[in-house]
């Protein structure tokens, strides 16, 4: 990385690449100064992190239950596995014209995106995590006739966890870019706006170092998640 960093500097500094379209490392870190010391860039990181907030916390409500629920239920899994695989393959963008049509262009548009970024692969993990469950888990289960609402929050979820903050992690990373996203459609708001706007306007050092900063933050996010895997799975390595 800072080979990387080093040898941008110096084409800019030797004039290879215009600093006008790419800015440099030194550029970047003076408009990061500037950003946050203007107070200018809080706006924007605050109205990203309400949306993931929301989007997030909507996520793992709904996707923690409805993976226990067909990883569980063959028949229910039968049913929805085709809709579930063509939502997850089919690019979510291409109904933003809907979402608008449907629910304009306020925040609720842009939670619905980060949901759906999000909660499929959140979804798939946990499900393929129950359906791999071990099978003298549910034979004791049945043996000691675990009622099904017990044998899902004493058993499945506790055994499926390594599953579920894998699911995390990916949804993690697909809510942030489901934001961004958004933000280049519906919003005029948020850090994907930021970025857009700065470019738009040639400034492109304000604009990269909105772009560093998104990177930061999934940086952030993704060692928080694997925080949470350590503390909560670290037994999982060791079968």
């Amino acid at each position: 990385m800072a080979i990387v960093l080093v040898l941008w500097q110096l084409s800019t500094a030797l004039g290879l690449v215009d600093v006008s379209f790419s800015s440099n490392p030194l550029r970047i870190a003076a408009a990061e100064a500037n950003l946050f010391g203007s107070g200018d860039i809080y706006p924007a990181l605050g109205a990203t992190g309400l949306e993931l907030l929301w989007g997030l916390g909507i996520t793992f409500v709904l996707g923690i239950p409805i993976g226990l629920v067909l990883g569980r239920s063959k028949v229910l899994h039968d049913m929805t596995e085709p809709m579930v695989n063509i939502l997850y393959s089919v690019p979510y963008v291409m109904f933003l014209p809907i979402i608008i049509f449907w629910f304009g262009i306020d925040n609720t548009s842009r939670v619905i995106v980060i949901v759906w970024a999000a909660i499929l692969p959140l979804i798939i993990n946990i499900t393929a995590g129950v359906r791999n469950l071990d099978s003298d888990y549910t034979r004791v289960a049945t043996v000691f006739c675990t009622p099904r609402l017990k044998f899902f929050y004493t058993i499945a979820l506790p055994a499926t966890l390594p599953y579920i903050l894998a699911g995390v992690r990916l949804a993690v990373g697909r809510a942030l870019v489901g934001a961004i996203v958004a933000e280049l459609f519906l919003a005029s708001q948020g850090l994907g706006y930021f970025v857009q706007t700065k470019t738009a306007n040639f400034d492109m050092d304000s604009a990269m170092a909105g772009i560093v900063l998104l990177a930061v933050v999934a940086l952030l996010l993704n060692w928080a998640v694997r925080l949470v895997e350590r503390r909560f799975t670290h037994w999982a390595g060791a079968q």
